[in-house]
């Protein structure tokens, strides 16, 4: 990005330098040519000047108008920047410095925020952010970029999903200056940064050991965040407010449009999953018109309005049958729990019809242990989703924003009901 400033501020210099070269040179041969009519030459001459004076103080004004004040610092248009957020809650020593990537379009547009690694042990997002950034031109873009590849950095280096006060950062938003650590650093990061988003994409992948298709998660009753979740592309999604406190909850509060983007396992750098993730980010650009061109061709991304939790009933390790993304009927088999002294075994089986949006990896649990997410479609969204199956294609207009590509919410697996199904929007979220 920076060789491609570098280039543009070059040509616009030598630009600069031929016109002024030019204007010498015809300033030359009008005085030549008229030399009996001096104060012609003296009138045109003042008034080309000021044209001249006036045009500049225009672009001037332009170029400032397109400028980003982000962090106190002025980002020129058509140009991309290192910048750093500190947090006022901690000082001296105790600063930890998080880098924040802004790329600011040669034409006006929106702000989009990119956000990872809320949660410190949470990687997949960080490499997204890091191939969405580095990829995009400036001079193509419409708009304004700001990626936070690592948002809790302090989590991030102890390998942890915690800060170091051991509380979960995503639960403290937007924070405020007079309560925990954990608050005032959130009420620092969404004040100096989220509020400048037009929209924002927080990424996450599962937590503790288990892992998450990719999928949407967004409160689909805001038309808005409807509006914005509508853009990616094939990715599942599902729906429901999320936990109040939590990052992408605040920033709907706050009129900013919000989606949380979970895909993968934590302490883990899954390369399919990190490119289905920047699949579906660039899908949003370009269907936004922000950067790129969207496809002529886009599938429905199938909706889940509603999930349940499948529990283990015993003590012992944990096998899984089924895999991430599988659809399962009632009664399926989804894994078995044997436990390792008596050698005794149960079989876990899928009380619904749907898909395994989410699941534990193969480990020691306990009874009450969430191991299978399941999603569960009405039967309109199924008959969709099957005839895309069988090579059934939507053709979509270019310009045209795909209404059945919806938003997802989360489920917190330690507040899921132990029995039946309840609605997404009504439960906590696990982001």
């Amino acid at each position: 990005m920076s060789a491609e400033i570098a280039s543009s501020a070059t040509g616009q210099s030598s630009s600069t330098q031929s016109s002024a070269m030019s204007s010498v040179i015809g300033f030359s041969s009008a005085v030549a040519s008229a030399a009996a009519s001096s104060a012609v030459l003296i009138t045109s001459s003042a008034e080309s000047s000021h044209s001249a004076q006036s045009s500049s103080e225009v672009i001037a004004t332009e170029a400032m108008t397109l400028s980003k004040f982000i962090l106190d610092t002025e980002v020129k248009p058509n140009s991309s920047v290192r910048l750093t957020w500190n947090s006022d809650a901690a000082v001296g020593a105790f600063s930890e410095a998080t880098p924040i990537l802004v790329v600011n379009g040669a034409n006006p547009g929106k702000t989009l925020c990119l956000t990872a690694a809320v949660h410190g042990d949470e990687l997949n997002g960080i490499e997204m952010i890091r191939r969405v950034i580095f990829n995009i031109d400036p001079a193509k873009l419409n708009g304004t970029i700001i990626g936070v590849p690592v948002a809790n950095i302090m989590g991030f280096r102890r390998n942890s999903r915690y800060l170091p006060d051991r509380r979960d950062w995503n639960r403290y938003f937007p924070g405020n200056t007079h309560g925990s650590s954990a608050s005032r650093l959130a009420h620092s990061f969404f004040s100096k940064i989220i509020m400048h988003c037009d929209s924002l994409v927080d990424l996450h992948t599962g937590s503790f050991h288990r892992t998450n298709l990719p999928q949407l998660r967004a409160d689909l009753s805001d038309e808005n965040v409807a509006r914005l979740a509508q853009n990616f592309g094939v990715i599942a999604v599902l729906n429901g407010r999320g936990n109040p406190n939590s990052l992408r909850a605040a920033a709907v509060r706050a009129g900013i449009p919000a989606v949380t983007l979970e895909a993968g396992e934590p302490m883990a750098m899954q390369s399919d999953v990190v490119e289905e993730g920047v699949t579906a980010i660039n899908t949003l650009l370009a269907k936004t018109g922000m950067y790129g061109k969207q496809k002529r061709w886009n599938r429905i991304a199938p909706v889940y309005y509603r999930s349940a939790w499948v529990r283990a009933n015993q003590s012992g390790i944990l096998f899984s049958k089924a895999t991430l993304g599988q659809r399962v009927k009632e009664e399926d088999i989804l894994g078995t729990v044997t436990d390792p002294i008596t050698n005794a075994r149960t079989t876990i089986k899928s009380p619904y019809n749907g898909r395994i949006i989410g699941m534990a990896l193969d480990q020691v649990v306990l009874p009450g242990f969430a191991a299978y997410h399941i999603g569960i479609q009405t039967p309109e969204a199924i008959l969709i989703e099957e005839s895309q199956m069988n090579g059934e294609l939507l053709e979509t207009e270019e310009d045209e924003e795909d209404g059945d590509d919806s938003g997802v919410d989360p489920v917190d697996e330690m507040d899921e009901p132990e029995t039946g199904v309840s609605k997404a929007q009504d439960r906590m979220a696990d982001e």
